[in-house]
């Protein structure tokens, strides 16, 4: 009927191909970083190297001094620091069994606000047992004369196969087998299966076609009993069936009905196989959900995040299951794949906050369930482990493909592997994903408030014409070295145990948000000013020629580098690094003491001091770089301790009023 890109696959490739995975939040903010940045940079060292000229200083020296202040401007390390971060939180991911294959990945999750999760297998066991059977009359046991005849109609109806002496297979069908008489076996060899009609999303249905002893052939049919039932002309009084459905539904049990029909000719088609059949009973089935899943649905809502189910069963199976997780609270909270097709994209996208489940739905569905959320700005995690699901996979912000049930398309269309399909990963990977977000955001307030220090150092000492107190050497040296080292160290900082206790991040968010852009500014001026100071005390009192400022500009050399490694310790955290742990990161404190070592090596040292161009300083010239250099951390710790006296005022405050 059709090749090549007509066919299903095709199509479903064709989807693939149309749909580029979209930018990662940090991606976004890292590239809007880098521009402001960068325009920045060129901005001002461009006014420096111009106010230079007007001094009348060399040219070469001052186009020297503005390419090391534009270098000094950007922050070099951050790349590498971004990348080593990930690369982090892979690993740690993969040890939770979340295998990721999109370094950005890692961090998208920490943005997740919504995360879309199919119900067999991830919310629940997939562990399906029959627990009850029904037909037009009420219910039957399995050692009945009719409930034997049910079960061993089911059956034969599947594609199971016994593979070294293990029963294989789709879950739901291993649970038919398992249920049925010990002589089915013996009737699958008398009645062997001439044809089959299989089961797809659109059809909710699969037949079979049996021949008989005699020559005639018995056609069986399973699936949904709301579909089934209109194929079938005798063996079941409709109304009475389609309540006996519901109401074993509502106690989250999957429904199955059975239908069959005898016949002298071989059905060519499915539509000429099933017409006429007659309807032999319902089989419920009980999947229990995860023990760890509704621990991991309240972690869910208390981060922020909205779970939502999604799932090809009936409204009211999904809908009790998803009340018994927490996840939807009522009827009110589901909709179905037929009601979706009514929706146009527009109705859907307005309405989609209404909805915590949905159900019936065909893997197509899951697009346009993706966009709708996205349309509200919200970062979309979504599940899925067919064919079919690529597609929504590779339109999802993080695509998270099922390891144990996923097929190879749906992994290699997924940004993120579930090795054992558990929703319970997925939160686990989001907690990484938040902890690796927010040192990134550590590592960006760190290096950016270390450069504005740089640049403020330099750009103040042109204002007041003095000589200028830092070397571009020297600024290279400050920037590539004791920068970077500590700034590593930040992105491997343990993960919070709070982190999880916020809301996530908005798409549009700036990653400056909640005062931290305000906080960078403050902080680097003290770095730069305390700089300025060291530059000050050392041309005023230590300087024999305050023309040549030997000493003054060792010590402010000194005191830019010492105070941006004690600075690192004040991005730790929010509150108290003393309460949170100075040594908690034992490869911070390295970082410190290396870059310890080194700035006083390159002083200290002969050689290296010619190099650098420093001054090899008194003991009391040390003792005045080491109290400015410790000033960020008493300032720092100060401000915190009164923003968190403040913070408790006023809590204290709210509770008061609202008891009186």
């Amino acid at each position: 009927m059709a090749t090549g890109m007509n066919t299903q696959v095709g199509k479903i490739a064709h989807m693939i191909g149309s749909q580029s995975a979209p930018q990662t939040p940090l991606q976004r903010k890292l590239a809007q970083t880098g521009h402001l940045l960068g325009a920045g940079a060129l901005v001002i060292c461009f006014i420096i190297f111009i106010m230079g000229l007007v001094q009348r200083i060399e040219p070469l020296e001052m186009f020297l001094i503005a390419i090391s202040l534009a270098v000094a401007a950007i922050p070099e390390g951050l790349p590498a620091v971004v990348t080593v971060t990930l690369a982090v939180g892979v690993r740690r991911m993969a040890a939770k069994r979340a295998i990721v294959r999109r370094l950005p990945a890692v961090e998208t999750l920490g943005s997740a606000s919504v995360i879309c999760s199919d119900k067999t297998g991830t919310l629940t066991q997939n562990r399906m047992t029959v627990v009850e059977l029904q037909n037009s009359h009420g219910k039957r046991a399995k050692d009945s004369e009719e409930g034997r005849r049910l079960l061993k109609a089911a059956s034969l109806c599947t594609d199971c196969v016994v593979s070294d002496g293990k029963l294989r297979g789709d879950p739901t069908e291993t649970a038919l087998v398992r249920a049925a008489p010990a002589e089915s076996g013996e009737l699958e060899r008398r009645t062997p299966r001439v044809r089959e009609f299989p089961f797809t999303s659109e059809r909710k249905r699969m037949t079979t076609v049996h021949r008989l002893p005699g020559g005639r052939y018995r056609i069986i049919t399973k699936g949904a009993p709301d579909v089934l039932l209109r194929y079938c002309s005798s063996g079941a009084e409709t109304d009475g069936i389609g309540r006996r459905n519901e109401e074993m539904a509502s106690r989250a049990l999957r429904v199955l009905g059975i239908a069959c029909r005898d016949t002298d000719r071989l059905p060519r088609t499915a539509e000429e196989a099933e017409r006429d059949l007659t309807f032999l009973g319902l089989i419920g089935m009980i999947d229990p959900p995860r023990p760890e899943a509704e621990k991991a649905v309240k972690m869910c809502k208390r981060a922020g995040i909205r779970p939502v189910m999604i799932t090809g069963d009936h409204a009211a199976t999904a809908a009790a299951i998803a009340k018994r997780l927490g996840i939807a609270g009522g009827t009110s909270n589901v909709v179905t794949g037929p009601e979706l097709d009514r929706m146009t994209d527009g109705d859907l996208a307005r309405n989609i906050g209404r909805y915590s489940v949905f159900a019936r739905v065909s893997p197509e569905h899951k697009v346009r369930i993706v966009r709708a959320f996205q349309s509200h700005g919200e970062v979309v995690a979504m599940t899925g482990d067919g064919v079919n699901d690529a597609p929504a996979l590779r339109v999802a912000d993080i695509g998270c493909a099922m390891g144990e049930s996923g097929t190879d398309v749906a992994k290699a269309a997924a940004d993120m592997i579930l090795t054992d399909d558990n929703f319970a990963t997925i939160v686990a990977a989001v907690r990484e994903g938040r902890g690796i977000y927010q040192n990134i955001r550590k590592t960006v307030h760190f290096l950016i408030s270390c450069n504005i220090g740089e640049l403020l150092s330099v750009f103040v000492g042109f204002l007041l014409r003095l000589p200028s107190p830092l070397l571009a050497i020297q600024l290279l040296w400050v920037n590539l070295v004791t920068d970077s080292l500590p700034a590593l160290a930040l992105g491997v900082e343990p993960i919070g145990s709070d982190v999880m206790n916020r809301k996530p991040m908005r798409r549009g968010e700036s990653i400056f948000s909640g005062g931290m852009g305000y906080n960078i500014l403050v902080e680097g001026c003290l770095i730069g000013s305390l700089s300025l100071l060291a530059y000050s005390i050392g041309r005023v009192f230590f300087d024999v020629d305050p023309a040549s400022p030997f000493i003054g500009r060792t010590m402010s050399f000194a005191v830019l580098s010492l105070s941006q490694v004690v600075h690192t310790f004040n991005m730790r955290s929010e509150t108290s690094v003393f309460r949170a742990g100075l040594f908690a990161n034992p490869k911070l404190v390295l970082a410190a003491v290396a870059c310890v070592f080194l700035q006083a090596a390159v002083i200290a040292i002969p050689p290296l001091a010619a190099v650098f161009k420093t001054a090899v300083l008194t003991g009391k010239q040390w003792a005045v770089v080491a109290a400015l250099s410790l000033t960020p951390l008493a300032v720092v710790e100060a401000e915190k301790s009164t923003r968190d006296h403040a913070e408790k005022r006023a809590m204290e405050k709210k509770k008061k009023v609202c008891r009186n």
